[in-house]
């Protein structure tokens, strides 16, 4: 057997054992009826912005906690702290993403009884998280137009298995090369059914994604099938 062979071998171990894991989690989330976001992007999109100008929304509602992974430091879960009351931090040391195990022992700090709401800010980046089920309802991808517009096409797996896509930044469009018509028609063909706003963080301009979000947690609680759920089978193992 040569290496080639045994390092595919090792990611499917890999993605196998997470896959169980993330099944687990599902099952517990489910049984405390707790509806959870997997929120993913590359490093400096704006996602930790995104979620200091969403959470005092959905904490008007819900109760909210929040999972935040990050290779180093506790720096963003302490900007999300004025905001919501429960905030766990992940450091990978390294590992460019979060995984169901991960997950599972952040949960003991965390009480499912006491939340409605578990939104999990992935590690920046993206090519790893793409592949890691998380035990979440839906996937929730940001793009931001500082990035170039070419990254959909580099990083096909992540756009294709998001539940919602929100082109961020987009006050900065002026002043980059990014072609907004032509990343939505990539995006279209890449997933058909997600849908694609466009936000502000810095502005407080959220496109809809907070109500978006409490529609697909009205329909969980309905039954209704949706989100990452409904499309694990476009997971690879």
């Amino acid at each position: 057997m040569n290496k080639a062979e045994v390092k595919v071998r090792l990611a499917r171990d890999l993605r196998a054992k997470n896959k169980l894991a993330a099944a687990e989690l599902r099952t517990l989330f489910a049984l405390h009826n707790v509806f959870v976001v997997n929120l993913q992007s590359s490093p400096g999109a704006g996602k930790t912005t995104l979620l200091e100008a969403s959470l005092p929304l959905f904490c008007s509602t819900f109760r909210v906690g929040v999972i935040e992974g990050d290779l180093y430091t506790a720096r963003d879960a302490e900007r999300l702290l004025p905001h919501v009351s429960t905030v766990v931090q992940i450091n990978t040391e390294g590992g460019c993403h979060l995984d169901a195990s991960l997950i599972g022992g952040a949960l003991n700090d965390l009480s499912l009884a006491e939340l409605d709401l578990l939104i999990i800010e992935n590690v920046g980046n993206l090519v790893c998280p793409a592949g890691f089920d998380l035990g979440e309802d839906v996937r929730v991808v940001l793009l931001s137009v500082t990035e170039g517009d070419d990254k959909p096409e580099k990083y096909p797996q992540m756009f294709r298995e998001a539940d919602m896509i929100l082109l961020n930044k987009v006050d900065l469009l002026p002043y980059v090369r990014f072609d907004l018509s032509a990343v939505r028609e990539e995006l279209r063909q890449l997933n058909p059914l997600a849908p694609i706003m466009d936000v502000v963080a810095t502005q407080g301009q959220l496109g809809g994604w907070v109500e978006w979000v409490k529609r697909m947690m009205t329909g969980k609680q309905r039954g209704e099938s949706h989100g990452y759920q409904s499309h694990g089978a476009r997971q690879s193992g």
